[in-house]
């Protein structure tokens, strides 16, 4: 559902919220997952190779209780050295 006021779509907290994570060293992409993670519970599953095999991709779902800790989980994510990319 939409919030006609703002365009932000209405979300009911907790949910499982996704994360797609994209970096070059598996074993440093799932330590930064862990880190970021802030003892919520989550699971993580491969999810790509890039052509060249410099890239792994992983899935991550991750029960958050609301907007700010969701943000905050993307936000210690994307500052990781070792993470690339986060959608």
């Amino acid at each position: 559902m939409m919030d006609n006021d703002n365009h932000k779509p209405e979300i009911d907290y907790p949910c499982n919220w996704g994360y797609k994570v994209i970096g070059t060293d598996v074993n440093q992409i799932l330590s930064a997952i862990e880190e970021s993670a802030l003892g919520l519970d989550y699971s993580v599953s491969p999810s790509n190779v890039s052509r060249t095999g410099k890239y792994f991709s992983f899935n991550v779902v991750m029960e958050v209780p609301n907007e700010v800790v969701r943000d905050l989980v993307f936000e210690n994510l994307q500052k990781n050295e070792h993470i690339k990319f986060v959608i």
